[in-house]
């Protein structure tokens, strides 16, 4: 009864009204699973293709070929799999397309309907998909800790500041409707205070504040404010979380922010961002360096990695195996899920679980180009990974998947919010 019948692909489009591919899988007994590939504006190399087809049409970003990926090569070769069994629909997905990162059939066709098939499995058995995930890979599910944008930058802002996402967490709330709620009285008083300067000027790709300062610190030292304004104690309850994407400015171990017209080599990014975790509540930072500096991520993390979470991103790329070699390098603590960075639900599962086996920390992330599919908020609650990066606390691309998490709290109950134990290694955790 779970025998895959038909896969059909369509062009839909996304936040930033770019066309992407959604995924209808339908199975024998009838039932229905429909997911949406996202597309990411800061991109790791080693990361899936995101598969378009160039040429003047629509700025070169359509995707008819990874459509046509999904309706002839992919559709006739998964009728008759089983939706419940999701690593051999996964397994047939790569032998279709072997190489690294699924420039062939592109990553976005494949992350479209490996999702879709995860979806019609739940659909199957009747169960909500966070129950299926974690039923599935034998997890104990838990709400996640949201790790939410204050201000957008990088690549994501038209690179008006160098940083590319400052964010916060609250740690020390209790619930997960608690954390909205914080987050809104800080994102707002952010807004306000921006206004006061007379620099508010809208919002970037993931819903953060529209980066108007004059150096990248003042950003950090905004968002303090922005806290202190919403009635909170900075480092108290609510924490800062830093997504820096080195690799975005530099390469070869060599740096410059451009906002501040100022070239450093590796070791003297790793000063600047020491100073800023001495001198700030920072309890996460991401991709530090850049994602070809091993040797910069090795010593960061030997400095900081008893303080803070370090996540790599373009340094992981959502890969087991690159997981596994950092923990032997000692090069971060922390790796960032992203399915369509891997290009398949069991990559992505299977990057997880070698974070999980070197007691890393995991936060499944959404990505810039997103839609109102919500298939990460229950990836991270049925995997129990403990943390969930979305966006900000605006656009409904962003509020959709935070909204989904409340529903999904109500069906599990408040006492399953991970809150601060997913930040048991650093000092936040230390000091609760």
């Amino acid at each position: 009864m779970t025998a895959i019948t038909s896969v059909r692909g369509r062009r839909v489009w996304d936040s930033r009204g770019n066309p992407t591919l959604e995924v209808d899988v339908i199975l024998e007994d009838g039932s229905l699973g429909r997911a949406i590939a996202p597309a990411g504006a800061s991109r790791g190399t080693r990361e899936a293709v995101d598969l378009r087809d160039g040429g003047s049409n629509l700025r070169g970003m359509d995707v008819a070929q990874a459509l046509e990926s999904i309706n002839k090569t992919i559709a006739p070769e998964l009728v008759g799999l089983s939706a419940n069994n999701q690593s051999a629909v996964d397994d047939r997905l790569l032998e279709l397309d072997p190489s690294p990162i699924k420039e062939t059939l592109g990553g976005n066709a494949m992350v479209a309907t490996s999702l879709a098939v995860l979806h019609a499995g739940a659909a199957s058995a009747k169960k909500p998909l966070w129950r299926h995930v974690a039923d599935l890979y034998d997890q104990t599910p838990s709400i996640p800790l949201p790790e939410i944008q204050i201000f957008g930058g990088g690549a994501h802002a038209g690179r008006r500041v160098d940083i590319q996402d400052f964010m916060i967490m609250v740690p020390g709330a209790q619930s997960f409707d608690e954390v909205l709620e914080i987050t809104n009285e800080v994102y707002f008083a952010a807004g306000d205070i921006m206004a006061s300067k007379g620099r508010l000027a809208g919002v970037a790709d993931e819903g953060g504040w529209w980066p108007v300062f004059d150096s990248n610190e003042e950003a950090l030292e905004t968002l303090v404010k922005a806290i202190e304004k919403a009635g909170e104690k900075p480092g108290a309850r609510v924490a800062i979380s830093l997504d820096i994407a080195a690799s975005e400015f530099g390469q070869n171990g060599k740096y410059r922010l451009a906002l501040e017209d100022k070239a450093m080599d590796s070791a003297e990014l790793i000063d600047l961002l020491g100073n800023w975790i001495d001198t700030y509540p920072i309890v996460s930072i991401e991709d530090p360096v850049g994602e070809d500096d091993t040797d910069g991520m090795i010593e960061f993390t030997k400095r900081f990695g008893e303080r803070v979470q370090i996540i790599g991103d373009d340094y992981l790329v959502t890969n087991a195996n690159l997981v596994e070699a950092a923990n032997a390098d000692r090069a971060c603590n922390a790796v960032l899920i992203k399915v369509n960075q891997a290009g398949t639900v069991s990559e992505a599962v299977d990057a997880f679980a070698a974070a999980k086996k070197s007691d890393w920390g995991a936060i499944v992330s959404a990505r810039s180009g997103e839609t109102e599919d919500v298939s990460i908020s229950h990836l991270a609650t049925g995997l129990g990974c403990g943390q969930l990066k979305v966006g900000s606390f605006t656009r409904s691309e962003r509020m959709v998947k935070w909204n989904e998490c409340l529903r999904i709290q109500e069906q599990l109950g408040s006492g399953t919010f991970a809150a601060g134990s997913a930040l048991k290694g650093t000092w936040w955790g230390k000091k609760h």
